[in-house]
């Protein structure tokens, strides 16, 4: 899943992750992506830190809050790279951190990371390569 409230970094993301063989759900805001997360259940969610009504950490607190989704990774996307917004992120229940703009291999290489975690099999094109999806 991809929340952020800027329609380009939604529809890269989505892109970038649907050409690497993962189905995206994408949200452009906090609300409107607690709704989306309960009916779908993400493997993965990516979530920008600077969005209207409901940011990032607030969504992030509250995803990790649930029981049911306290487990799904979450991975904050911000355009800064400051230790304060990454310290802040762990706070709230963040797996990761990644600073737009990403590329593909990015997002990628964040899938495979908490794929392996969870043991998910699921095949993800990697360029060439072929690897696990979550």
């Amino acid at each position: 899943m991809v929340i952020d409230d800027s329609n380009t970094i939604r529809r890269s993301a989505e892109l970038f992750l649907s050409q690497a063989g993962c189905q995206v759900i994408v949200a452009e805001d906090g609300f409107s992506a607690l709704a989306k997360i309960a009916e779908h259940h993400p493997d993965i969610i990516f979530i920008d830190i600077m969005m209207p009504r409901l940011d990032g950490y607030q969504a992030c607190a509250l995803i990790k809050r649930n029981p049911k989704f306290r487990s799904t990774p979450v991975i904050m996307l911000s355009s800064k790279d400051g230790v304060f917004d990454r310290a802040r992120g762990r706070m709230v229940g963040s797996d990761e951190y990644l600073t737009k703009p990403f590329t593909r291999e990015d997002l990628v290489n964040a899938v495979q990371a908490h794929a392996k975690k969870t043991g998910t099999t699921k095949e993800l094109s990697h360029g060439d390569q072929k690897s696990s999806c979550g």
